[in-house]
């Protein structure tokens, strides 16, 4: 048996000011640093082997700030493939050091969903100038994208490979997995791990800074309450 642990990243600057953010590498707020803490301390005594987070920075943050109160003790450590020096450099000689760590890997196929030409727009305002009913479109609805943006659908589309590809087979291999991303990619795990239709998923609300468990065990997810 193993766990995947999913949490969406604390409010960011721009969830404060009620702005589009998409992909836009915005970091947390006050409050949404406070939430990663106490989502940090609903899986402190969860064994976590791996983690993963997005490329953005809110998500990276929510993964540091709730695992610097987890009661393991270990160092998240952050992994650079493909990036020269960095990745030659950051080599650790002490085995004993080595094992106090616990692999990060960021991948922008966890990223938010890109939001295209609404992004830093105010939601408020958006609504004003385009109507409230198109915009609810634009942010709910499956498969329709905003202007040179993605739907859900597309998101889903690099969520799911990666995390079957990339994810998964960590899971099987018996590790607690740790997903710290998005509103919108974990949507589209979660679609995927509840068999959720594209009218249910549209629905899901995932609260910031809240984690979401699921045993793993013999193929099956389960979600633990």
């Amino acid at each position: 048996m193993a766990k995947l642990l999913l949490m969406r990243h604390g409010e960011s600057q721009w969830n404060k000011n009620n702005r589009f953010t998409g992909w836009v590498d915005i970091p947390l707020s006050q409050k949404g640093i406070e939430e990663a803490i106490e989502g940090g301390k609903c899986i402190q005594d969860e064994p976590i082997d791996i983690i993963f987070t997005s490329s953005l920075i809110r998500a990276q943050m929510t993964a540091m700030l709730a695992m610097s109160i987890h009661h393991s003790g270990k160092v998240p450590m952050v992994l650079h493939p493909g990036e020269g020096l960095l990745e030659e450099w950051a080599k650790i000689y002490s085995p004993e050091a080595e094992k106090e760590t616990i692999p990060v890997i960021r991948a922008w196929e966890l990223n938010e969903r890109m939001y295209g030409e609404l992004q830093g727009l105010n939601k408020a305002e958006t609504a004003k100038q385009f109507g409230q009913e198109q915009v609810q479109i634009w942010r709910r609805s499956f498969d329709i994208s905003p202007p040179h943006g993605e739907s859900l659908k597309m998101t889903a589309e690099r969520t799911l490979p990666f995390f079957k590809t990339r994810i998964e087979p960590q899971l099987k291999a018996g590790k607690n997995v740790f997903v710290a991303a998005h509103g919108n990619s974990l949507r589209a795990i979660i679609m995927e791990l509840d068999r959720l239709s594209p009218q249910e998923v549209v629905t899901l609300e995932l609260a910031t800074g809240k984690p979401i468990i699921y045993l793993f065990e013999n193929n099956t997810y389960t979600r633990q309450t």
